[in-house]
């Protein structure tokens, strides 16, 4: 899950402006080549001059295909794609985030994929990862990329005070007071996105909302011990202060990376902003570990990353070469390659080369991948964290209490799956 995206609105509006994948511009004529227009939602600066880079190798293996790359801000691109797909100009190919993948497939807005040359290597991908792309018993996403969130830590600092990496969030709070008073910087600065306090609800064994038995659980027993456990990280010897500006974000990756404070949750996406950080211009003084565990003594950490997807729409000479585009993409060398430029990781085993595990960061998220809980197959999943990100600041800041924030939160999430009973 991709958050923090450079690119500003405007220039993604321009874009996307200037772009109709199955519009006159398509270059569908039998004559030349297929033209089909892929939306990208990595980040602008870091990672898509990766993928430019692929595209030209693609075009020059397969004249027969041009590819009209728009790279589409991250926060923007779920909206942007719903509305585009339910009237016209859709892409041929989207980078879906995997959140994304079940709830376009419940509209029919992607093309199944089983049995497609996009998925002629099924059998080389991380079962779970394809799985994960599934709706309804049909996949309709390919893996690129897959993430999840670990505590990263600055082991020098770690070193100075004398502590280890945390195993439970009582560790963390104790190492964070004795790094405070050992280095005189924080040790441990929390988000209050809900995304990054997911871990705390898997830690007390529970969910927002529980699938299976189609319930919304986010003000259960459990989940209330879960966010008091993320509210007491907010408070105390070494722990910072809860940011609820719309920066909070930059400031909390802009502490870490420049040894202002010690440790904090973040996902493989920041490797490459990592390593120009002042506190990593040695790339091993980054450490990476399991997220510390709840009481259950278990941890847990949600697995995010992104699918490449065919949009239904396209007819069918613009879907023929967009599977043979996605196929290209999601190849062993072709992951190999992104992972080895953007510090991604992959989502096939045999992209997992000696010189990709060379890298540090990639080294050590592949080592907590084991602790990554996939997401269950609900369309409205992802939209679940929208109310949290409206209540967990709130809370944080101090503004209500936990017991309101949870229940405001219920009374949202019970609106976006009517069909759940509390």
């Amino acid at each position: 899950m991709r958050r923090g995206i450079a690119a500003t609105a405007l220039v993604a509006s321009l874009a996307l402006a200037a772009t109709a994948c199955n519009g006159d511009d398509s270059g569908s004529d039998s004559s030349g080549p297929v033209t089909i227009t892929w939306w990208d939602t990595s980040n602008a600066t870091n990672e898509a001059p990766t993928y430019k880079a692929l595209i030209k190798e693609f075009e020059a293996a397969n004249k027969d295909v041009k590819v009209k790359y728009v790279n589409v801000q991250f926060d923007q691109a779920q909206n942007k794609f719903d509305t585009a797909a339910g009237s016209k100009g859709a892409p041929d190919v989207l980078r879906s985030e995997v959140g994304w993948t079940p709830a376009f497939a419940k509209k029919s807005y992607l093309l199944p994929l089983d049995g497609t040359e996009a998925l002629a290597d099924q059998a080389k991908f991380k079962p779970n990862l394809i799985e994960q792309a599934k709706y309804e018993g049909k996949t309709y996403g390919v893996p690129l990329v897959t993430d999840t969130l670990a505590l990263v830590y600055n082991k020098a600092l770690f070193e100075k005070a004398g502590v280890e990496a945390p195993k439970t969030w009582d560790d963390l709070k104790k190492a964070a007071a004795t790094i405070k008073d050992k280095t005189g910087v924080d040790g441990y600065w929390g988000s209050t996105q809900a995304y990054y306090a997911q871990s705390f609800l898997y830690g007390e064994g529970t969910d927002t909302v529980d699938a299976a038995a189609k319930k919304i659980t986010v003000n259960s027993p459990a989940a209330q011990k879960a966010y008091g456990t993320w509210l007491s990280l907010f408070s105390g010897k070494g722990l910072h202060k809860a940011d609820t500006t719309a920066d909070a974000y930059a400031h909390i990756q802009d502490a870490f990376v420049n040894g202002k404070v010690a440790a904090i949750v973040q996902g493989p996406w920041e490797i490459t902003n990592f390593y120009k950080g002042s506190a990593f211009k040695d790339k091993n003084n980054l450490g990476i570990a399991t997220v510390p565990a709840g009481s259950t003594g278990k941890a847990g950490a949600p697995t995010g990353g992104h699918n490449l997807s065919v949009y239904a729409g396209s007819d069918a000479a613009h879907q023929k070469a967009a599977l043979k585009f996605v196929n290209f993409m999601t190849s062993a060398k072709s992951q190999a390659t992104i992972a080895l430029k953007n510090s991604t990781l992959p989502t096939r085993d045999d992209a997992y080369t000696a010189e990709v595990k060379a890298d540090p960061g990639i080294a050590g998220y592949q080592g907590v991948l084991a602790a990554a809980q996939p997401r269950p197959a609900l369309p409205e999943y992802s939209s679940l964290w929208g109310p949290l990100d409206t209540e967990l600041p709130k809370i944080a800041g101090g503004k209500e209490s936990l017991d309101k924030g949870l229940s405001n939160a219920e009374t949202a999430i019970a609106k976006l799956v009517p069909d759940f009973s509390k």
